[in-house]
């Protein structure tokens, strides 16, 4: 049975890549998430959690036994090092888990796997594994008013989200497609991702 084409879908926070997901799993691709296997993994009982706990110390890790997003939030972005320290321990199990599911896949006869991987541009590691890069773009403004409006964070703090991911530039440059996400409905983001549908085996 052949391998399925691996899709790594990317884009900016509140840039509506999880609602592209979402219509391409409706339109028949099996979609893996990198965030929700990140945050397993760093859950309680996950698999990352005696290794934050020795690289970090046991304040890193919440009441429940989980990571303290909150602590290890502030941490990383005070210090980038951290993240890379992090990150270290995290990727490595977020990529076994996606290389599992792709297996997965496989055997149930998928043709088309979407890597929804939101550093996907920054990784060096997630290039090489996709067969195409589909990046979800809209300008800053928006971004910043999306996420404000849905995690009530602060403007600031969406400011610096962004800061520490890819610029729109480096994600375009990396895109062989691009979907624009920016003041239409959602009926125009579908018929965008219908499009994109259209040239692969689904």
């Amino acid at each position: 049975m052949d391998a399925p084409f691996k899709l790594g879908l990317t884009g900016g926070i509140g840039s509506g890549k999880s609602t592209v997901a979402k219509m391409l799993a409706e339109l028949g691709a099996v979609v893996l998430d990198a965030d929700a296997i990140s945050r397993s993994v760093t859950a309680p009982g996950g698999a990352a959690i005696p290794a934050i706990t020795q690289a970090f110390g046991p304040q890193m890790i919440a009441l429940d036994g989980g990571m303290d997003r909150t602590a290890m939030r502030t941490l990383v972005f005070a210090q980038p090092q951290e993240r890379q320290r992090l990150e270290a321990i995290v990727h490595p199990l977020v990529q076994q888990a996606i290389a599992a599911q792709i297996r997965q896949a496989q055997a149930q006869g998928a043709k088309v796997a979407v890597l929804d991987i939101p550093l996907l541009v920054e990784s060096p590691y997630w290039r090489h594994q996709v067969d195409a890069i589909l990046v979800v773009d809209c300008s800053e403004a928006t971004q910043i008013a999306r996420v404000m409006e849905r995690s009530q964070l602060s403007e600031t703090a969406v400011r610096s989200i962004i800061a520490s991911q890819a610029s729109r530039a480096q994600r375009r440059a990396a895109a062989d497609w691009i979907i624009d996400n920016d003041g239409i409905t959602l009926e125009q983001l579908r018929a965008q991702v219908l499009s994109i549908s259209q040239k692969l085996p689904l």
